[in-house]
């Protein structure tokens, strides 16, 4: 097999490039679902009834896995964030048995457990390893592609990989995909950053959203589909720096693997 170096980019939503068209392609698909979830918390598990401040959704149906391996405590979750302090979500899957390992480089030791199943990690998770003869890069040594972590603690599967990163989202997304290590995860709950392109994103605005737009198309050929999309109010809305489009600068997107039965 070979390796890809990148993905590949869909045709532009018009006969020339155009910010307009871009912008309002990749805002309907965002806010389109592809498949419906009857049940997307953890309150319709019995005795629960924990509500979250964000809508991180999951799909609990029948016909998908997540729910299975919840009941029979085989599930994992792995959560990557930047020094956020909601960890309502973690805290709520942990206490349904899943295990749980939360990746955040502000941690203050590398490890620490708490309670049964879940698992504080000081790292950062990012779409490239650190190159150790760079020595800018020695630094960041507590920084790793999720599929080298993956390898590292033995894991073959993660049934939901949520991630609010601040921006580090698209490049993140592009190595899972490059490399096939999102066909090892049943669930995808991402928060996506659209009021500037992103880390190492480069570009002009309409082929920014064309490469973002084209990520998520991507996710659908691996038989992702979109089952959720939450538009935060709360934040500035702002679409690459302009207030354009009616959008909110932070979207919460949940997909499902539909091959993981």
């Amino acid at each position: 097999q070979t390796v890809r170096w990148r993905i590949e980019l869909q045709p532009w939503a018009s006969p020339t490039p155009s910010l307009n068209y871009e912008a309002s392609r990749f805002l309907k698909y965002i806010s389109t679902s592809q498949i419906t979830c009857e049940h997307m918390n953890l309150n319709s598990l019995k005795g629960y009834s924990e509500t979250t401040k964000k809508p991180w959704s999951i799909c609990l149906d029948e016909r998908f896995s997540l729910i299975h391996r919840i009941r029979s405590k085989q599930c994992r979750l792995y959560s990557l964030g930047l020094g956020n302090d909601d960890n309502q979500f973690e805290l709520s899957m942990a206490n349904s048995g899943c295990e749980v390992h939360r990746f955040d480089p502000s941690i203050k030791s590398a490890h620490v457990q708490e309670g049964r199943h879940l698992w504080y990690h000081r790292l950062s998770i990012d779409w490239r390893d650190p190159n150790p003869a760079i020595a800018a890069h020695k630094l960041h040594s507590n920084t790793k592609k999720l599929g080298t972590v993956l390898n590292e603690f033995g894991h073959q599967k993660i049934d939901v990989l949520k991630a609010d990163v601040e921006s580090a989202e698209w490049k993140i997304l592009e190595n899972l995909i490059l490399e096939d290590v999102v066909e090892q995860i049943g669930q995808l709950v991402f928060e996506v950053h659209i009021h500037w392109p992103g880390f190492e994103v480069s570009g002009n605005d309409s082929t920014v959203v064309r490469y973002w737009y084209s990520l998520l198309r991507e996710l659908e050929l691996k038989d992702f589909r979109l089952f959720h999309t939450y538009k935060d109010l709360s934040k500035p809305q702002m679409f690459l720096k302009k207030e354009a489009f009616n959008a909110s600068s932070c979207y919460t997107l949940s997909w499902v693997n539909t091959r993981w039965k």
